[in-house]
């Protein structure tokens, strides 16, 4: 055992226990409320509420990869202290697999059109070659695979740099990127259409892969900029400074506008075209008090964010910053349920003890594994060649 792995161990024994044991407390409630909500709310309710939870946290993970491969393809200096935590978070993708079975077992109750016959729906026989239960299942199992083989091999290439910092694994984690942001951008939006657009089957859209492309890594640099404060808090990563923080924050604002961009271009673009099979789904959305949550989201997904952000000096400002990321998990859970609810709850959002339960359950058992990674590795890359960048800014920081 390496002395950087020991110490990161005695680093997570002297963390206060209640904070440890924060995901098992998690776990066991969410999965209490789970079989309670299961039994008492039906298999539809949990369904889709499992299937929410199931896509925020994967825009998480999904994130986290595309922090990783930008790295690479940018070779920026500040993103450097916090390549480390955002390959932990990347190779969570892998065990989402797991947390995939539910969705898999209960995919007739998500996915109507699994329960329909040839001929049932024209829309349906048109993309018959795309959604048949044979090509879900096997493409589901295909990007769970790709996604396990880039991050496990970016993750490798890097832990291996620690051992003596070799150029060929930086020179190999550039091609591993190269070649994994056309990957990611291909599988990201696969998993994206069949897992929540297939819910509407009889609905086009080109832009819903960059759609919750933009979601995704908005939340995942509220989340980085959280791990990141805690770890910095902690001491488990000395080396992160005033530009990181600084740095994340202008992206989430710059993304922040980005989301807004193309949510907006899509529904302009549908509506302008008034072609039934597009407009019928933000129409459905209109329903009932699903109006008022599109208006929510709205101003609290850009407007509020985009001008709370604004000044330079908010986004170094803890007592800004922090109610900020809360309120991004907020607003991305509230963007989930805007996307798989409508289906159930045509009136408007509906209060579900299966919503808390799914949310604490994954959520537990990521931030359970994630934890387990960062005690097991050195919390940073520890022999970076652009390492010197980091600490010679943080000298002058």
């Amino acid at each position: 055992m390496s002395s950087d792995t020991t110490t990161m161990e005695a680093q997570a024994e002297a963390q206060p226990t209640p904070w440890r044991q924060l995901p098992a407390l998690a776990i066991a409630l969410g999965l209490v409320g789970c079989i309670v909500g299961f039994v008492a709310e039906g298999s539809k309710q949990f369904a889709h509420s499992y299937l929410v939870a199931f896509m925020f946290f994967l825009s998480i993970c999904l994130g986290g990869f595309f922090m990783v491969l930008i790295h690479h393809l940018f070779d920026a200096w500040w993103s450097v202290p916090i390549r480390r935590y955002s390959e932990h978070l990347a190779c969570l993708l892998p065990w989402m697999s797991i947390f995939f079975l539910p969705i898999g077992l209960l995919a007739p109750e998500l996915y109507p059109w699994m329960s329909m016959k040839p001929g049932e729906s024209h829309a349906l026989d048109v993309k018959a070659v795309l959604f048949n239960s044979s090509t879900w299942y096997v493409s589901s199992a295909v990007l769970f695979g790709i996604w396990a083989l880039w991050t496990h091999k970016l993750r490798a290439w890097s832990l291996e740099q620690d051992e003596d910092g070799a150029a060929h694994c930086t020179i190999y984690m550039r091609r591993w990127a190269c070649s994994g942001i056309f990957v990611f951008a291909f599988t990201l939006t696969a998993a994206a259409i069949f897992w929540m657009k297939s819910q509407e089957h009889q609905w086009f859209s080109t832009m819903y892969g960059v759609y919750y492309f933009a979601g995704s890594v908005w939340v995942t640099l509220g989340t980085s900029y959280a791990i990141a404060l805690a770890m910095k808090r902690t001491g488990t990563i000395p080396v992160i400074a005033r530009e990181q923080f600084h740095c994340i924050a202008q992206w989430l604002f710059a993304f922040t506008v980005f989301y807004a961009y193309i949510t907006f271009s899509q529904y302009f673009l549908q509506w302008n075209a008034a072609m039934p099979e597009e407009t019928f789904w933000y129409v459905k959305r209109e329903q009932g008090t699903w109006a008022y949550v599109g208006w929510v989201i709205i101003l609290g997904h850009f407007l509020v964010p985009f001008l709370t952000m604004l000044r330079i000096d908010a986004k170094l400002s803890l007592c800004v910053m922090i109610p900020v990321i809360a309120w991004v998990w907020l607003m991305h859970f509230i963007d989930m349920q805007y996307n798989v609810m409508p289906l159930i709850h045509a009136d408007g959002p509906s209060i579900a003890l299966s919503d808390g339960a799914a949310m604490l359950f994954i959520g537990g058992c990521l931030a359970w594994l994630f934890l387990r990674m960062v005690n097991k590795h050195p919390a940073f890359p520890q022999k970076d060649p652009r390492m010197h960048e980091v600490l010679k800014n943080q000298a002058h920081s």
